[in-house]
């Protein structure tokens, strides 16, 4: 199975290489040499300018020549893949660590759906050093929070207090004051622009709200 890439910085890397005063060919000898990984100096180059992209055994190795972590070859990590490799954890190490079989742990990041414990899921969120945010964000509830946080500020957000508290990692008290904000908050701004009186400005007004209501909720939520 083809696994994708982590979002390379190709400019860090550079800026990496060029710090330590190493050309193209010193990186791909080290590359050989340190970590077995066959990579001529036009294929540093490539990588450099964004022409080819290293697969994560290629970044993981590129990082150690460049004496750097992982994580500073990486642009923006969001997928567990991609927080696993900046943490420089091997897939089997990182099972071990939250509990469950390589194999199991293989499955849930190659199809993107987190299905582990809520024990495995701290587990998984110390060992990756991830917040609530960037946590849920990786374990694939980002839709399910937008789908309740929509429900919850064009109806009765009281009802939606309980399942989002069951999605994020935050107090109930957190999660009930953040789902009040927001109703109150999109109410406010329909109201105004409904005062406007100019037509179709409500429905495109409202849409775009709910469209970034999980950036809104996580504002509020101060994590």
């Amino acid at each position: 199975m083809h696994r994708p890439t982590p979002p390379f910085d190709a400019q860090a890397a550079r800026r990496l290489r060029e710090g330590l005063g190493m050309t193209h060919g010193h990186v791909a000898y080290g590359l050989r040499a340190q970590y077995g990984v066959f990579a001529t100096p036009e294929t540093v180059l490539a990588w450099e300018r964004g022409g080819a992209v290293p697969t994560e055994q290629e970044l993981t190795a590129l990082a150690g020549v460049l004496w750097c972590s992982p994580a500073e070859l990486i642009s923006a990590a969001s997928t567990l893949r991609e927080h696993r490799v900046a943490r420089g954890i091997a897939p089997e190490e990182l099972a071990r660590r939250v509990g469950l079989s390589a194999s199991a742990y293989r499955r849930m990041e190659d199809e993107g759906r987190w299905r582990g414990t809520e024990r495995q899921t701290a587990a998984l969120a110390e060992v990756l050093g991830l917040g609530p945010r960037a946590l849920l964000t990786a374990t694939g509830g980002d839709e399910s929070l937008a789908e309740l946080l929509r429900d919850a500020v064009t109806t009765r957000w009281q009802a939606y207090v309980k399942p989002v508290a069951r999605t994020v990692p935050l107090p109930r008290r957190t999660v009930e004051s953040a789902l009040q904000r927001l109703h109150t908050e999109y109410h406010a701004r329909m109201a105004a622009v409904s005062s406007w009186g100019a037509s179709g400005t409500t429905g495109e007004e409202g849409r775009a709200y709910l469209d970034g209501i999980v950036g809104h909720f996580w504002a509020y939520a101060g994590a």
